[in-house]
């Protein structure tokens, strides 16, 4: 199949076209564009800026992608939107470039799912296989590892990361990080066990047992939070826990979880 352009599309002279590209009516694609072979770019869809979006994508009807950051220090400088292969990108969906102050690149890795209504600001950081149900929000500079859910309706506060395979409720409200592997909740979110599912569907159980030691070790014991993370550290073989006792030593806006008295 021949890349299709409807007549009633607007694709600006300069745009970057691979093989197969097809391009629904009222669809406008601005001049710094790139798109891979097979991005299906819907009726009404909108890219512009410096955008580079990979293969095999599906952008919805009237989703606008590359338009410049909703913030007020932008001042029009060169930035870039870098978005992966096999990702959807669902109706209404807004995802932002990146910012001079925050490294210049909104940067979304592959097979990620942007349900309809979600907000991408700018300077995030995007892993693989994450799924954003409708109208989750990320503020600027959030940082989402792989394998991540956010629940509909979640708001994510600027500057916080998400660990690899953590999930976020629906209606919750995140303004610390969560490590990876965790689940959490609530408003203000704060950590409600491990995302079990998640890790039953990526990893085998003999990885998975000595996680769900570590999370009682960190969360649920009293424990002197770091010092804890680092004694596991030190002492682990598993690789899981490694991660996420790194994640908890370099955490910069704390962890969100109730804290308990010593057991």
């Amino acid at each position: 199949m021949a890349t299709q352009i409807h007549p009633q599309a607007i694709v600006e002279p300069g745009a970057k076209l691979g093989e197969d590209v097809q391009i629904g009516p009222f669809a406008y694609v601005g001049a710094e564009v790139s798109i891979g072979d097979r991005t299906v770019i819907g009726q009404g869809a909108r890219i512009e800026g410096e955008t580079t979006i990979g293969q095999d994508c599906e952008i919805f009807s009237h989703a606008v992608v590359g338009s410049i950051p909703q913030d007020l220090k932008f001042h029009g400088e060169k930035v870039q939107l870098i978005i992966g292969d096999r990702n959807k990108i669902r109706e209404f969906t807004l995802i932002n470039p990146g910012t001079e102050g925050g490294g210049g690149v909104t940067r979304i890795g592959d097979d990620n799912l942007f349900m309809g209504y979600v907000h991408v600001a700018h300077d995030c950081l995007i892993g693989n296989r994450c799924i954003f149900a409708n109208a989750a929000t990320l503020a600027g500079h959030v940082e989402i590892g792989d394998g991540v859910v956010v629940g509909g309706l979640t708001p994510i506060h600027q500057f916080v990361k998400v660990g690899d395979l953590a999930m976020i409720a629906g209606a919750s409200a995140l303004n610390q990080d969560v490590p990876p592997y965790c689940l959490a909740e609530g408003n203000r979110a704060v950590l409600r066990g491990l995302n079990l599912t998640g890790l039953r569907r990526a990893l085998p159980r003999e990885a998975i047992d000595p996680v769900r030691s570590a999370y009682k070790e960190l969360f649920e014991r009293g424990k002197p939070l770091k010092e804890t993370a680092q004694r596991l550290l030190d002492e682990t073989h598993s690789e899981e826990v490694k991660k996420m006792c790194r994640f908890v030593l370099q955490t910069k806006r704390g962890i969100p979880y109730e804290r308990k008295t010593k057991a």
